[in-house]
């Protein structure tokens, strides 16, 4: 089982609670202000929180919108399920969305090396985005998860068309779940005026 940690984000204005075996990767690179970046060091996984400026367009756009934007190549990006989610300690009238993709590699910088997202079978994506409409703000929550054999992944384990995900994948959902159950604002002054 999974311990956790609560950790704060952008210097205590977010909390939520991590696995507590990740490390923040601000520790051995820069990472930009708007950005918070977890990685497992046992592993390739990785958790992002970005803060973005909101994208005006209707949310299920907006959700693949950022999508897009995350991945390199959208043509071979397939999401296998969206839909909204509860955040526990997020006010109830904030939108959240979140969907399950899979990509041949993960765009984003912040995941794992190149070198390894480039040796992976696939990279599962678990984006959430949080609506802040009052701070025009998407404030996304993206897992990264490239399935590599040195993981112990096994093609086997692993049929999304039948809902089969696989010990990687599923250990991230957890991941999610826990960041669902726990983020809390605790500064909106964060987000600037809204």
């Amino acid at each position: 089982m999974t311990e956790y940690r609560p950790t704060p984000l952008f210097g205590g204005a977010i909390t939520t609670s991590l696995p507590s075996t990740f490390a923040d990767v601000s520790e051995i690179r820069q990472v930009p202000d708007n950005q918070e970046v977890y990685l497992d060091p046992h592993g390739t996984t990785s958790i992002l929180f970005d803060i973005l400026e909101r994208v005006e367009k209707p949310d299920v756009e907006a959700l693949h919108f950022h999508l897009e934007d995350i991945v390199d190549d959208d043509a071979r990006v397939k999401v296998w399920g969206s839909g909204t989610v509860h955040l526990a300690k997020i006010p109830r009238d904030v939108q959240a969305y979140a969907l399950l993709a899979t990509s041949p590699t993960a765009g984003n910088s912040s995941s794992s090396n190149a070198a390894q997202r480039s040796e992976a079978d696939f990279v599962g994506i678990l984006l959430t985005m949080v609506r802040l409409e009052e701070q025009k703000t998407d404030l996304l929550i993206v897992i990264n998860v490239p399935h590599l054999e040195a993981d112990g992944y096994k093609p086997s384990d692993v049929d999304l068309e039948r809902g089969r995900y696989g010990p990687l994948l599923e250990r991230a959902m957890e991941f999610r779940a826990k960041i669902w159950e726990t983020l809390d604002v605790k500064d909106w002054g964060l987000f600037g005026e809204g």
